[in-house]
C-alpha cells in the first residue's frame, strides 16, 4: 500500500525464477514504494528465514501495518511482469444472456449485438467492464486495450453511452488495471460531420482509433480517413483487419500503404489477419514482408476466431486463425489476446492470458521450449512494446508491477494453467489468490459484488425476455 508520504511497502521476493530472463537462475527482488529498486540473481535457492510462503499472502497482508516489509520465498515459482491484454471487448462482456448467435457467425454477431446495444444503460454497460476488467486482473493482467462498440447508425447518444460508462470504469479501476479504449468508428466514416464526432470522443479520453473497415462498402476511403484523422489528433490505430474466410479480403495492403504514407510506423497495430491464412503462399508472403517494412504490430485472437470462423466448411474444418508461426519467424512483433468474453462472438473465455496462450499453441503447432518463451512474450513484453508502455517490465527503477505464478515451469504453467497467481501493481496487492479462488482485498472484494450483481441483473432480464 502507497502512504501519504510517498514511501509506500518493500516488497522482497526470494527464489523467484524468471522465464523471460535466464530460466536456471533464482532471482530476489526488493521493491520500495511501487518502484523495483534491486534486482539479484543466484545460482540455486537462497534460505529465507522469517518469510512468506505466497499461499499465506492473504492474511499477512490485509492483517499488516503500513510501510511493513514483506518478505516472499517464491520457492521457484514463476514471476513475470503482469500479462497484457491488448485486445478485448469489455463492454460486450458477459452479454450472452441477452445477445445470441444461433448460426455461430460474425455476420450474425454483429447484427445481433446492434440491435440489443440500444436497450443497454449506461450503468449496465459500466458494470459490465469492471467485471470482466477484474476477471483479467484475477488471472494476473494488469494492462488492457479494449476496443469499444460506437454504433453511430444507432444514433450519437448510444454510441456516446458506452464511451461514458468505459470512462466511469475506468476512473473506478485506477490502481488496480490499467485500461486504453479505443472506440471502433463505424463502416462508411467518413464526412465532416464525423470529424467532429471523433474529436470530441478523443478530447473526452479515447486514447486511440479503431475499426473494422474490411465490413465497409468503401474500405480505402474508411482507412484513409482514419489515418487522416489520427495523425491530426497525433493518436495510434489499432484496426480489426480482414477477419474472414475469404482470400480475396484485403484490407491489409490499404493499411500498410497508409501507415508508410503518413509515417505511422510503429503506430499501428492490425488484428485477426484471418485471411491472411487461405491466400496463395507467394501472396501470403509478400504481404508478410510488407508488414515488417511497415513496422506494425499484430494481434492473432485464437478464441474467437476458432470459434467463429470456418462455418461454411465440410469435413475438414480451417482452423480460422493467422498465420502465427509465418509472422513470428518474420520477426513482427506478434500478440496474442483475449477479444471477446461470454458474448455473441465468443460464449467462452475469462480474461485468462494462460488459456489463451495455450489455445495459441494448439491453433499455431508451438510447443518446444523455445516457442512456449514465445507465447510468454506475446502476452507480456510484445504487446506492451505494441502499446507503446515504456514503463513496462521487471528492472530496477521501473514500477513494481508483476503476477507471481503457482508453477516452477513454463511447461507446468501451461499444462495446469497454474490456478495461483498472485497479482501486485501501484504499490500494493491487487488480487490474492489460493487455490480457492476467493478475492481477498476489501476494495476488490466490493467491485466484484457490483459485478456479481449486473451478472444476477443480466439473467434476470433473459428470464423475463
Amino acid at each position: 500500500m502507497v502512504s501519504p508520504d510517498g514511501k509506500g511497502e518493500s516488497v522482497r521476493i526470494l527464489n523467484a525464477r524468471m522465464p523471460l530472463e535466464d530460466e536456471s537462475s533464482y532471482y530476489e527482488l526488493v521493491s520500495n514504494g511501487g518502484v523495483w529498486t534491486s534486482i539479484i540473481s543466484h545460482a540455486g535457492l537462497v534460505e529465507a528465514p522469517g518469510s512468506l510462503q505466497p499461499g499465506s499472502l492473504e492474511a499477512a497482508t490485509l492483517n499488516r501495518s503500513d510501510n511493513a516489509e514483506i518478505i516472499i520465498d517464491a520457492g521457484g515459482r514463476l514471476l513475470l511482469p503482469g500479462f497484457v491484454d491488448m485486445h478485448m471487448h469489455l463492454d460486450k462482456a458477459f452479454s450472452i444472456s441477452q445477445v445470441g448467435n444461433a448460426s455461430g457467425t460474425l455476420q450474425e454477431a454483429v447484427k445481433n449485438y446492434g440491435a440489443a446495444s440500444q436497450r443497454f444503460s449506461k450503468d449496465e454497460i459500466k458494470r459490465r467492464i469492471i467485471r470482466a476488467a477484474l476477471s483479467a486482473v484475477a488471472f494476473g493482467t494488469t494492462r488492457i486495450r479494449s476496443h469499444l462498440d460506437f454504433d453511430l447508425s444507432a444514433g450519437t447518444e448510444v454510441a456516446f453511452r458506452t464511451v461514458l460508462a468505459a470512462l466511469e470504469a475506468r476512473e473506478s479501476l485506477q490502481g488496480i488495471v490499467d485500461i486504453q479504449f479505443f472506440p471502433m468508428l463505424p463502416a462508411g466514416i467518413a464526412s465532416p460531420s464525423a470529424e467532429e464526432i471523433v474529436k470530441e470522443v478523443l478530447t473526452l479520453g479515447m486514447d486511440g482509433l479503431g475499426g473494422a473497415p474490411h465490413m465497409s462498402e468503401t474500405p480505402e476511403a474508411d482507412i484513409a480517413w482514419i489515418f487522416r484523422t489520427a495523425v491530426e489528433h497525433d493518436c495510434p490505430v489499432d484496426l480489426h483487419c480482414d477477419e474472414s474466410d475469404d482470400p480475396s479480403v484485403n484490407t491489409l495492403k490499404p493499411i500498410l500503404a497508409q501507415t508508410k504514407l503518413h509515417g505511422y510506423e510503429k503506430r499501428v497495430t492490425v488484428d485477426h489477419l484471418c485471411a491472411l491464412s487461405p491466400k496463395p503462399q507467394a501472396e501470403a508472403e509478400a504481404l508478410i514482408d510488407e508488414m515488417v517494412d511497415a513496422r506494425v504490430g499484430a494481434v492473432t485472437l485464437p478464441a474467437a476466431n476458432l470459434y467463429l470462423q470456418g462455418r461454411k466448411d465440410r469435413g475438414l474444418v480451417r482452423r480460422g486463425t493467422t498465420r502465427i508461426r509465418e509472422l513470428l519467424e518474420a520477426g513482427i512483433p506478434l500478440a496474442t489476446a483475449s477479444d471477446n468474453i461470454q458474448d455473441p462472438f465468443h460464449p467462452f473465455g475469462q480474461g485468462d492470458l494462460l488459456q489463451i496462450g495455450l489455445l495459441t499453441a494448439y491453433a499455431g503447432h508451438l510447443a518446444s521450449r523455445e516457442d512456449l518463451r514465445k507465447l510468454l512474450r506475446m502476452i507480456t513484453v510484445v504487446p506492451a512494446f505494441n502499446m507503446g508502455m515504456a514503463d513496462y517490465g521487471i528492472r530496477v527503477g521501473s514500477p513494481t508491477e508483476f503476477v507471481l505464478v503457482d508453477a516452477l515451469s513454463i511447461e507446468e504453467m501451461f499444462t495446469t494453467s497454474a490456478f495461483g497467481r498472485w497479482v501486485y501493481r501501484g504499490g500494493d496487492w491487487v488480487h490474492l489468490s489460493r487455490r480457492s479462488g476467493q478475492w481477498a482485498r476489501p476494495k476488490l472484494s466490493c467491485m466484484w459484488a457490483d459485478a456479481a450483481a449486473s451478472r444476477e441483473e443480466q439473467q434476470r432480464i433473459s428470464i423475463q425476455e
